[in-house]
């Protein structure tokens, strides 16, 4: 079943210096399956967190259509959750509130509401944190929290926008290795940013790789590797290094023909 589909999608915005329109993105092609982590890799500004907008229904695009479990998106999508760089936590409310936030919009009772988080909140080793608050949380922690609380109102799929992205290189190891193992048990859907090229391949089951702006999809690799569950597992394998050398070549191709459309 195919999970998350952009057809031709492009998207502009207005240039506010010269107001007349500017693509972020141009006929982008993408099909994700149920159960699959597929990672977006491509140069600052090339519109890999456009096309999470519109995955999630932020934005509309300018040209073609997104679909998601076969529905086209119009507005927000309730089996859609977005993680971002920033934890966005709530200062005023504790960790387990701030986890339970989208099961008391949905209307959940304060009893599923306080299970739901307290479970989340294990797996991802915050047992015992419950009643602190974001301000008495290390930037790992909170990030913890967020994944907890993106967790919460059980999403088909995910949207992760450079989750990582600030944590030092072991706490980025050990909530990778949190997120691969809750999206593998779960068969959750995921769309994922990151600059880290080891980082994409050790999570992912596609690359797909953008030119600069206006960003479109340059190149598809299936990554075919054991221990998608476990990327710590995954980094050790002697394949990594010569995917990742493909994933510098071409970023470098994606440049020079940017140059050229230009």
């Amino acid at each position: 079943m195919i999970e998350i589909e952009f057809r031709n999608v492009g998207k502009s915005f207005i240039d506010r210096q010269t107001n007349q329109p500017r693509a972020a993105v141009t006929n982008v092609n993408l099909s994700i399956r149920s159960g699959e982590v597929v990672s977006i890799i491509g140069p600052s500004g090339c519109g890999k967190s456009t096309l999470l907008n519109m995955g999630a229904g932020l934005y509309l695009p300018t040209a073609g259509e997104v679909f998601v479990s076969g529905e086209k998106v119009t507005k927000p999508v309730r089996k859609v959750a977005f993680m971002l760089q920033k934890d966005l936590l709530m200062p005023w409310r504790n960790i387990r509130a701030n986890v339970a936030l989208g099961l008391e919009i949905d209307g959940a009772s304060q009893q599923e509401q306080h299970r739901i988080a307290n479970e989340l909140l294990a797996k991802c080793h915050l047992k015992g944190f419950e009643d602190h608050y974001p301000y008495q949380l290390s930037g790992g922690m909170r990030q913890r929290a967020a994944l907890a609380r993106t967790l919460a109102v059980d999403p088909q799929v995910l949207l992760l926008d450079e989750p990582f992205s600030a944590l030092d290189a072991q706490t980025k190891m050990v909530l990778q290795q949190d997120l691969a193992k809750m999206l593998f048990e779960k068969r959750r859907t995921a769309l994922f940013i990151t600059h880290d090229l080891v980082e994409a391949i050790a999570l992912s089951d596609r690359l797909l790789v953008m030119s600069e702006r206006p960003g479109t999809i340059i190149e598809e690799i299936e990554v075919n590797l054991p221990h998608r569950d476990n990327p710590l597992e995954r980094r050790k394998l002697p394949e990594i290094g010569p995917l990742q050398g493909r994933l510098m070549e071409l970023l470098k191709v994606g440049k020079e023909e940017s140059a050229e459309l230009h």
